[in-house]
């Protein structure tokens, strides 16, 4: 039944704290309304005194929801992308008859943005404002639905988390703030779609495919690096001066603020475009979590084979091919209607610029059971990352001795993200791989065989020679590590061996000779020889990145049968720890100290110090920094205070920098009374 007369409407209220409560969107705060995709939400319009009592049944009305406005720009397509039919709603009315509550059930498909709410009455068109519309993990029919709560609390809502670093043996978890909830961030984050060049030459394409999560995160792949377009980030591995250390960062909020002020931001690497990857994924509705892979082998043609070539001095002479100490991507998830419900799950991503796809520098999802499985076939950028992952092997040759193809099991180990509920890591090696050397491996080399030939493994008697560590490395300190070469043969081998040290930074780019050792050896059969190489501090640091990384080699050669042997280990050395204690309870809008001190691990003073701390709810929009920083021999302490403006749990971290030891972290956790 069409009504006679328009409503007269005061004004309405979008019920802003109770949707949020609904939606868990509450961390956005109270100034806008932001709900999730597929549920209702309600709005209450208050009428006028002079209008006739509103009845259930009598009136009618429809609404307008409109997106594709692309933010902070002038509106070119004001119709660009209206939303599909699967919307819904319907209204109640108080006693009174003078407050109608509305509610809006959002189409589980429909595009994520901001949108406009228009009442129309017969032509009468009302302004009821506008509202954000996200992903939503809690919705059954949703592409990201995930079941269990512990994880849409953990990959949906966490603002706290840890990035892992290092080497496979000394793995270590840096904490980081994804904030993806501070005031501005969402709107950041759909500012980088509308600066998709996707956006630019098909602006309702665009608005439209942004349903798809598939679609989304391919897209934030491309964009969260500049190397196509106006990005996020600047990827530099060598030299810094003219931008931001990538090391220095602790969160994802500054790096985001300033990319929307002034454009591409320098610098990151890929811990860097991984984290602030999770955080605008995270602050669209997509569950996503960050992953480390230790070993992670770089295929630049694709062949599944990595190859590197050494001179009879053990130094290599080409080959662009590479494995990296380690390397930080992301899994978002998601439904693959696109490959069959098999693959739904964990897909991987990586922001960081390494080879292109389609022509752009941007790499996934690929499904993890696709990758598993070997289905190499499958989009997007499976081949690539299952090399990233997988056993492979490589061909060493040399100009004065023979080709010899070896087999490594240092690819693809201990791939790590944060547990679920705890400041732990988790090892999610089996989501990616099958168990060396298992059937089920085997199977999956020969569903990828058509990129390449993999050769099996085999362990045959001959010279076998390893690296032993020390077990105190901490920087500043010197200390001895060990080649020990075993001799497996039936008879006496008389061999060179050659121990030398180099630095490393994390992306596998070799620097400066630090240390190095030879001699000749006779090993007779049954018979261990090793060979010791000192690491002294005042030789290695100034080779040294502030990645604190080392790479140790051991090469071999027999001189009977021209045939070598070589292993590489890396070193991560050490970190002083940062000591945190607050001084006194952390109460709202009340200031309080922290007293952050620092040993010095090195045999010198350290200069140009700095502390800097940050927390979401606890130092506001950047970090506060404290460069006067009391000094002696053998510690730099400082004290620091903020003020907390949210109550409730949250996560101090923690920076310390200076000419000598750079991008000392630690944090705390802070609890913030009323």
């Amino acid at each position: 039944m069409t009504m006679r007369t328009a409503l007269d409407i005061e004004r309405c209220d979008l019920n802003i704290k109770g949707n949020h409560s609904n939606h868990h969107t509450e961390l956005f705060g109270e100034k806008r309304l932001v709900v999730r995709r597929g549920q209702p939400f309600s709005i209450v319009l208050h009428l006028t005194s002079s209008n006739k009592e509103f009845k259930v049944g009598e009136t009618n009305f429809m609404f307008d929801v409109e997106t594709g406005t692309p933010l902070l720009q002038p509106c070119t397509h004001p119709q660009a992308s209206t939303v599909d039919t699967e919307w819904s709603a319907s209204a109640a009315t108080d006693a009174s008859g003078r407050t109608v509550t509305v509610s809006i059930s959002s189409s589980p498909k429909a595009p994520i943005g901001v949108y406009t709410l228009t009442l129309d009455q017969l032509g009468q068109k009302t302004s009821l404002g506008q509202f954000t519309l996200l992903f939503n993990a809690w919705c059954p029919d949703d592409a990201v639905y995930m079941k269990s709560e512990e994880k849409r609390k953990e990959y949906v809502l966490a603002q706290h988390g840890l990035v892992y670093r290092g080497s496979h043996k000394r793995i270590k978890g840096k904490p980081w703030n994804f904030g993806q909830f501070e005031p501005g961030i969402v709107d950041i984050c759909l500012k980088i779609l509308d600066n998709n060049p996707k956006f630019v030459s098909d602006a309702d394409k665009d608005v439209s495919s942004r349903s798809d999560p598939i679609y989304v995160t391919r897209a934030l792949s491309a964009m969260i690096n500049s190397n196509d377009d106006q990005g996020v980030l600047v990827g530099e591995w060598a030299e810094f001066s003219d931008g931001t250390h990538p090391g220095l960062w602790m969160g994802s909020g500054e790096i985001l603020r300033q990319w929307a002020e002034s454009g591409p931001v320098r610098y990151g690497q890929c811990w860097v475009f991984a984290a602030v990857a999770c955080t605008v994924s995270r602050a669209l509705g997509i569950p996503c979590r960050v992953v480390t892979n230790f070993g992670s082998a770089h295929d630049t043609n694709a062949n599944l084979v990595i190859e590197r070539f050494y001179d009879e001095n053990g130094d290599r002479i080409s080959g662009d091919d590479s494995i990296w100490n380690f390397h930080v991507w992301v899994d978002s998830w998601m439904t693959r209607p696109d490959l069959g419900s098999k693959f739904d799950g964990w897909q991987t991503s990586d922001p960081t610029p390494q080879e292109t796809s389609d022509g752009v520098f941007c790499c996934g999802p690929a499904s993890l059971c696709a990758i598993k499985e070997g289905e190499v076939g499958l989009k997007y950028d499976t081949p690539f990352i299952f090399a990233e992952v997988n056993f492979l092997f490589f061909c060493s040759k040399t100009r004065l001795y023979p080709r010899r193809i070896e087999s490594t099991k240092s690819v693809g180990r201990f791939i790590s993200t944060k547990a679920v509920g705890a400041n732990e890591r988790r090892d999610i090696t089996h989501q990616y791989k099958y168990p060396e050397g298992s059937k089920e491996e085997r199977e999956v080399y020969e569903r990828a065989q058509h990129r390449n030939m993999l050769l099996q493994r085999g362990e045959k008697p001959g010279l076998h020679l390893k690296i032993k560590l020390a077990e105190n490395m901490i920087v500043g300190s010197s200390f001895e590590v060990y080649a020990l070469l075993t001799n497996n043969c039936m008879d006496t081998r008389n061999c060179k061996l050659i121990f030398y040290a180099r630095a490393v930074s994390y992306n596998g780019k070799i620097g400066d000779l630090c240390g190095f050792s030879s001699d000749n050896l006779e090993v007779p059969s049954g018979e261990e020889r090793r060979l010791s190489l000192k690491l002294e501090y005042q030789r290695y640091e100034p080779a040294i990145t502030s990645d604190l990384l080392i790479q140790v080699s051991a090469i071999t050669f027999d001189k009977e049968t021209v045939d070598f042997q070589k292993a590489e280990k890396t070193i991560v050395l050490d970190e002083p720890d940062i000591g945190i204690k607050l001084v006194g309870e952390a109460r709202v809008n009340q200031p309080v100290t922290v007293e952050l001190t620092l040993l010095n691990p090195l045999p010198e003073p350290l200069l140009s110090c700095s502390f800097a701390i940050d927390g979401i709810g606890l130092t506001g929009s950047k970090p506060i920094t404290a460069t006067y920083v009391k000094l002696s021999n053998e510690a730099a302490k400082a004290s620091i205070e903020f003020k907390p403006t949210v109550a409730g749990s949250s996560v101090l971290l923690v920076n310390f920098d200076s000419d000598k030891l750079k991008n000392i972290k630690n944090f705390t956790d802070v609890v913030v009374e009323e």
